[in-house]
């Protein structure tokens, strides 16, 4: 006599699961509902095969803001400057374009990186 078992045969045989609290739950579901997805178990399979997670490096964002205080300095230091003697000195405005250009060229640098995400 050959016993037989009720056992399935599965396709996708390891299980995932993890805890969420309320909050976390509410916006799981609303972002499968934005997603227009009908299923919790494939809303979460799609978004651990192909979901992406964005890192966001602030290196380059912390040296434009850098770049924006040194210029903000200098325009107040000729500014004063010029009230004081009248005079608006050719290396100032150099001095002024050269620092433009550096934060003109981080910013398009930073907005490169932003481009490249999906």
């Amino acid at each position: 006599m050959v016993k037989q078992t009720n056992k399935v045969t599965r396709k996708r045989e390891k299980s995932i699961c993890f805890r969420v609290d309320e909050k976390e739950h509410e916006l799981i579901l609303e972002r499968m509902k934005e997603a227009n997805i009908l299923s919790l178990r494939a809303y979460m399979l799609k978004m651990a095969l192909n979901g992406h997670i964005i890192r966001v490096e602030l290196d380059s964002v912390k040296e434009m803001v850098r770049l924006l205080s040194n210029a903000t300095n200098n325009i107040n230091q000729i500014a004063r400057r010029t009230n004081e003697t009248g005079n608006f000195y050719t290396a100032d405005v150099n001095d002024l374009r050269k620092r433009y250009d550096d934060i003109w060229g981080q910013a398009k640098e930073i907005l490169r990186r932003l481009s490249t995400l999906e």
